[in-house]
């Protein structure tokens, strides 16, 4: 039975042809699928009744099973999603004013292990197929309900949950496809982000297939510092993190790369740390968005004071760098940025080391 979810537009095509269907009918399918939020091949009523029955022998519309989930005292809601063998990923509804944003994971646990998150500290067991990746925003989408005029609530979506997404460079395109398609959900790129710790090789494929909105996990100033807080950048450099960015950026130039930085007390909050991002950066188009450190058992770091975090941002604006705070939303669920820990399998038995370690 293959699930539909699986395909982006192109395969979708495709596989219909190789069942003797015309294009149009593909999508067809893809606006019931996406405009519609349809999973009943009966309810497609534009369809050769022929085709619905086909589409029912061979085919299945199916997003990851919800096994639980919350809401938070400021509206984030948080889904817990089952992608079997044991594994579970988090996705995050976050609404505001005029816009709902929906954070996506796009692997079940992180092989990364960035030193101030607690996805990276569950280990690693798999990535995310298409469905499963897309099947996050169809089953916000369903859950949360067109307003009163007929739309989405997602309105953005940021790939910036469990996993990196450039290390399931496929599967994640694949799913960007059908955020941007016109078929689909018709989302403009600029309202899709994927964040990545810097998979400089994989950055440059991006930029040529499938070019959206583009956020880096920074959280440094220099090498020595982000060797320990962010390991992969002991394979790509900051020299050579800062010039994919500048290659990202050229066939876009009126676009800007978002670093993000989170805050850590007393490790990388210094005014001298933003003065060497200054520097880092100046030939990157750029905004800043700071986040406030999130903690989790065991952690080894401190959220930056309030008044530290604004003198850094001081010194970064007065530099001409456009630079934000970030609120703090759904930390009362553990949905806040890098609580998505979720309840994978923990292959690596990072938590239980860390656990012996603080007896």
């Amino acid at each position: 039975m293959q699930n539909l979810l699986d395909f982006e537009p192109a395969a979708m095509t495709a596989w219909f042809a190789e069942h003797g269907e015309k294009p149009f009918r593909a999508r067809q399918v893809l606006r019931w699928i996406y405009k519609g939020g349809e999973s009943d091949f009966d309810a497609m009523s534009d369809l050769a009744i022929s085709l619905r029955e086909k589409l029912k022998l061979i085919a299945c519309i199916q997003s990851p099973k919800v096994m639980r989930e919350e809401t938070a005292s400021d509206g984030t809601r948080k889904w817990l999603l089952d992608v079997g063998t044991g594994n579970a990923v988090e996705t995050v509804f976050i609404p505001e004013e005029g816009r709902g944003t929906l954070c996506v994971s796009t692997q079940a646990g992180c092989a990364l292990d960035c030193a101030f998150c607690s996805t990276g500290k569950q280990g690693f067991n798999r990535n995310l197929s298409t469905a499963e990746i897309i099947g996050q925003v169809w089953w916000a989408n369903r859950e949360l309900g067109k307003d009163a005029d007929g739309n989405w609530p997602v309105t953005n979506v940021v790939l910036m949950g469990m996993g990196e997404p450039l290390l399931n460079f496929d599967n994640t395109v694949n799913a960007l496809r059908l955020m941007l398609d016109d078929n689909a959900y018709g989302l403009s790129r600029r309202r899709v982000t994927v964040s990545t710790s810097g998979v400089v090789p994989a950055m440059d494929r991006l930029r040529d297939e499938c070019p959206v909105a583009l956020a880096i996990s920074l959280h440094a100033p220099n090498d020595a510092l982000r060797n320990v807080l962010v390991p992969i950048n002991q394979k790509y450099p900051l020299q050579e993190l800062m010039a994919a960015c500048q290659r990202y950026l050229e066939k876009a130039p009126r676009d800007f790369v978002t670093f993000e930085y989170v805050m850590l007390a007393g490790v990388n909050d210094s005014v001298q740390h933003a003065r060497e991002l200054i520097e880092l950066v100046r030939d990157v188009p750029c905004k800043f968005n700071l986040i406030p450190f999130n903690p989790f058992p065991q952690a080894p770091y401190q959220r930056s004071d309030m008044p530290t975090v604004l003198r850094f941002r001081d010194v970064l604006m007065q530099a001409g760098i456009v630079t934000t705070i970030r609120k703090v939303r759904g930390d009362d669920i553990a949905a806040a940025c890098g609580q998505l820990a979720g309840q994978v399998q923990d292959k690596t038995k990072r938590t239980h080391r860390l656990m012996e370690v603080s007896q």
